[in-house]
């Protein structure tokens, strides 16, 4: 269980800069596909690709739920 944290830690910063490359491709402007979990995932999984936002959607709402437990205290 205590490797439970390290992984949300881990799929939220996979999360994070893929949205941020995915913002900056539409700031560059163009054709521009930066979605890196689909570049890595999507043409040949597209399930697997799915699962991946799933873990880091459930990672985001668990690093919620453990900054309102923790500011509760």
């Amino acid at each position: 269980m205590k490797q439970l944290p390290m992984l949300a830690t881990i799929l939220v910063i996979i999360g994070a800069v893929n949205w941020g490359l995915v913002g900056l491709a539409g700031l560059v402007g163009g054709s521009a596909n930066w979605n890196v979990v689909n570049l890595l995932l999507g043409s040949a999984a597209p399930a697997l690709e799915n699962l991946v936002y799933v873990l880091v959607g459930i990672a985001g709402v668990w690093f919620l739920w453990d900054c309102y437990a923790k500011m509760s205290k």
